[in-house]
């Protein structure tokens, strides 16, 4: 299928014009009643039918008895119901819904719901629908402003996400906002007893919106359809994978979770080194993963290898360096010419200038904190860096600098990036302790980075682990002749 037809096909699920939702009371308790308020709440403009046997009203609306008696043709229902009564309200929606999504547990995910799962997929092909779930909390897109989430940002970005798991498609909602991450689309697949994973990837290669996929998966029914869309995709978009289920104890709480039976762990690794998705093993790496692939471009004339450290703390750059080096991202000295033109600055004892460079505060206290521009500027020219990692332990300035030493060290960072763009991937790693003032000024911090394209991270090991996907993605792309 080309890639209008595919657009086409998912409008109405990722913009729907109107939501019909099923299971919610007259009491206004009820999760749909819940899903309701969101979506309102979230900025739904459109048409939304609460479908109820008896009721004539739901939280204000008038309700319908049934899919089939809707004023207009549904894009989305929301079915959240005893799962036998599923397979009969889909089929009374025959030919007026164009997706439902089933929140419902009770399908495949047990053994005596294998059948009652068959007989829904069954009811939705018959219906002419498409179906997601069963066993699934729903889907979270900006630009339709619909969201199962209590949370999540409004903004509409570039991230698009496939779960086969719901709460984890919250977690990846709640971190992400924290963090920076800006959706184009989350969608939770749950049981895939109609859409997969592959299906949801399919449209977010062709959505102009998404520019970075990220996957969490435990199994996928259609593994050669998986390998072969990723495969032709060719990386031209950066798809992070987190696989649950990698290990003999994790692929049985997979077969509990969603009913699946996830593959053997050498299956996914060929996966990744034949098609360029990047294996994630943890939600943070996860997350890290496509905030760098959100803020960067990725350099196919120059993989990522090199690496600057530059920032306050001489041990947290020794543990950095040797993290990063089993990562295969090198932090070496600089070359004569670099050394040189610090040197020539005349920077107080005890700051080291041969990468790392290390900085005690005083030193970054110079000229109010503007002493960091001048350093990051001879760095760029001199230091022939792929990548620069600034790291600022912001509780070691608390009581001992002025507010506007820290800031101006934040502001040096943002302003070198305005005279060196493309020059090298610029992180930015902002560690505290947890003090609540501090950490109130390092959400402050982060928006602002995020918001001028800089990844910002709480810890040097994330960054590493962001860096070194990065340089996956990059390395792939130059050994294919992708730019």
């Amino acid at each position: 299928m080309d890639a209008r037809r595919i657009l086409e096909q998912y409008q109405p699920l990722f913009s729907p014009k109107t939501v019909a939702v099923v299971g919610a009371s007259t009491k206004g308790a009820a999760l749909p009643n819940v899903f309701i308020r969101r979506i309102r709440e979230f900025g739904y403009e459109g048409a939304i039918y609460p479908i109820h046997p008896t009721a004539d009203q739901i939280d204000g609306l008038p309700a319908y008895k049934s899919l089939g008696e809707t004023p207009l043709p549904v894009d989305y229902a929301y079915i959240a119901i005893g799962a036998a009564q599923v397979p009969p309200l889909l089929a009374a929606g025959k030919g007026r819904v164009r997706f439902a999504q089933v929140i419902s547990s009770g399908f495949g995910e047990v053994d005596e719901g294998k059948t009652l799962q068959a007989e829904l997929a069954a009811a939705a092909r018959e219906a002419g629908m498409r179906l997601l779930g069963p066993n699934c909390l729903g889907i979270y897109t900006p630009r339709g402003r619909v969201t199962f989430a209590e949370i999540g940002p409004r903004d509409v970005g570039e991230v698009g996400i496939i779960s086969q798991s719901g709460g984890l498609g919250t977690d990846i909602i709640r971190r992400g906002l924290n963090r920076g991450l800006k959706f184009s689309g989350l969608i939770t697949v749950g049981n895939c007893a109609d859409i997969g994973p592959t299906d949801i990837l399919d449209y977010y290669l062709a959505d102009p919106q998404t520019r970075v996929i990220g996957l969490y998966i435990e199994t996928a029914k259609d593994g050669r359809r998986l390998f072969e869309t990723l495969r032709e995709a060719r990386a031209r978009k950066p798809v992070v994978v987190l696989k649950g289920g990698r290990t003999q104890q994790g692929r049985a709480a997979a077969a509990s979770h969603t009913g699946s039976l996830a593959g053997d762990d050498r299956v996914w690794v060929a996966l990744s080194r034949q098609t360029g998705c990047v294996m994630v093993d943890t939600l943070d790496q996860f997350i890290d993963a496509l905030l760098m692939f959100q803020a960067l471009r990725p350099n196919t004339a120059r993989p990522t290898k090199r690496v600057v450290l530059f920032g306050n703390g001489g041990g947290t750059s020794v543990l950095a360096t040797d993290y990063f080096a089993r990562l295969a991202l090198d932090v070496l000295p600089f070359h004569r010419p670099a050394i040189d033109a610090l040197a020539a600055m005349k920077l107080p004892p005890g700051t080291s200038i041969t990468n790392p460079v290390d900085c005690p505060v005083g030193t970054l206290q110079q000229d109010d904190g503007r002493v960091a521009e001048k350093i990051l500027d001879v760095i760029y020219e001199r230091g022939s860096p792929d990548a620069l990692v600034m790291h600022l332990n912001l509780s070691a300035f608390v009581g001992r600098t002025k507010k506007e030493v820290l800031d101006n060290l934040v502001d040096a960072a943002l302003r070198v990036q305005e005279r060196h763009p493309g020059k090298a991937h610029f992180v930015l790693v902002l560690r505290s302790d947890g003090e609540p003032g501090l950490e109130e000024r390092k959400r402050e911090f982060r928006a602002r980075a995020v918001s001028l394209g800089i990844p910002v991270y709480d810890e040097m090991a994330n960054a590493g682990h962001a860096l070194a996907a990065l340089q996956a993605h990059e390395r792939y792309l130059t050994s294919r002749g992708t730019k």
